[in-house]
């Protein structure tokens, strides 16, 4: 019904979009789903969750189905760091899976997902108008490029000096069983490759990098990963994303707020874009419950600043030739210092 006024509409059904609208009529809220893509959506992402991201969708009651997680391994050459995880497993979960059971969560809880892209939207007293729906609240979750954002006037354009070149990201996955119970991360000049087990007969392995190229001549960067890849099937496409970092000049405008990808991005380096967008998720529903969305903004910020600070500091050291050879071995000289900045990520 077009002049029907939902609580909040929801653009884009990935991960973080699912999430909050799962929050939201848990909380019984009148939510609706706008997502221009049919059926189970995949993209370009390391699977890996870490042990918060673990919790804040058990908070939800999902529970998809992947392969545990113990830790953290990096490797450069013959040098090898390792810690494991201190509160609790994370999880290698095929993007596929988790969109899966977040979108089962959401068909189980009534809320509806309308086959449509939102191309335009207008903001007035009490409500936004996106389209021919009309709501409270309109919640954009529709990805690193985010369409809403720029109608909304929430997109800041420019690079500074001290964020660096673009960086981009590539994954495909491979019949074969895990090679342990750990993320790990191999890092060579320019570009780390990610290989998460998502199974007990398949690994996800994704490739960052700051040179664009396709995911065969990537992987020559890791001369050790592709002996061990060599002959394995793959079991599905490559898929790309960038540039990864996205700024924005807020988290809110009136009766729009951006979450996700959407509300900015600094890299994938940690692994931690799935657990920042669930738990900014939930900040952001609990300030929707309480009809306070100016606030998201400072909670966004508080809640993503332990995240946002560390891998700013570790993509930091990474683009200087400098730092970027010593990162693995301090890492490797220091177990208990690696120990820590992964316990940090993983909460």
């Amino acid at each position: 019904m077009p002049d029907h006024l939902h609580d909040v509409i929801v653009v884009g059904g990935g991960p973080a979009g699912l999430a909050v609208a799962l929050g939201c009529a848990r909380a019984g809220m009148d939510v609706v789903v706008c997502e221009k893509r049919t059926g189970v959506i995949d993209k370009a992402c390391g699977e890996g969750l870490m042990p918060g991201a673990v919790r804040a969708l058990a908070a939800l009651g999902i529970d998809p189905p992947g392969y545990p997680i113990e830790g953290i391994t990096y490797r450069q050459g013959a040098t090898v760091a390792h810690a494991m995880f201190r509160a609790g497993s994370g999880l290698g979960v095929r993007r596929t899976a988790l969109h899966d059971a977040l979108r089962t969560g959401i068909y189980r809880q009534g809320v509806p997902v309308l086959p449509m892209a939102i191309t335009e939207l207008t903001q007035h007293d009490g409500h936004v108008r996106a389209g021919e729906l009309r709501a409270r609240y309109l919640v954009a979750a529709d990805g690193l490029h985010s369409t809403v954002r720029d109608l909304a006037g929430l997109a800041k354009t420019g690079t500074t000096r001290s964020e660096g070149r673009h960086r981009w990201g590539l994954r495909r996955h491979y019949a074969l069983a895990p090679f342990s119970s750990a993320v790990e991360v191999t890092w060579a000049d320019r570009s780390e490759a990610y290989v998460t087990p998502v199974g007990p007969g398949t690994i996800g392995v994704a490739i960052l990098s700051s040179v664009r190229a396709g995911f065969s001549e990537q992987l020559t960067a890791f001369p050790d990963l592709a002996a061990r890849l060599s002959g394995a099937e793959p079991v599905s496409s490559v898929r790309g994303a960038g540039p990864l970092r996205q700024r924005t000049s807020s988290r809110v405008a009136g009766r729009v707020l951006l979450a996700g990808d959407a509300a900015g991005y600094v890299d994938a380096l940690t692994g931690e874009g799935l657990a920042v967008s669930l738990t900014t998720a939930a900040a952001l529903v609990r300030c929707l419950r309480a009809d306070r969305p100016a606030a998201y903004d400072h909670v966004w910020k508080r809640t993503s600043r332990r995240s946002r600070w560390l891998t700013e500091t570790l993509l930091w050291a990474r683009g200087r030739p400098a730092f970027a050879p010593r990162i693995v071995p301090a890492a490797a000289r220091a177990p208990r210092l690696f120990a820590a900045v992964v316990d940090q990520l993983a909460r």
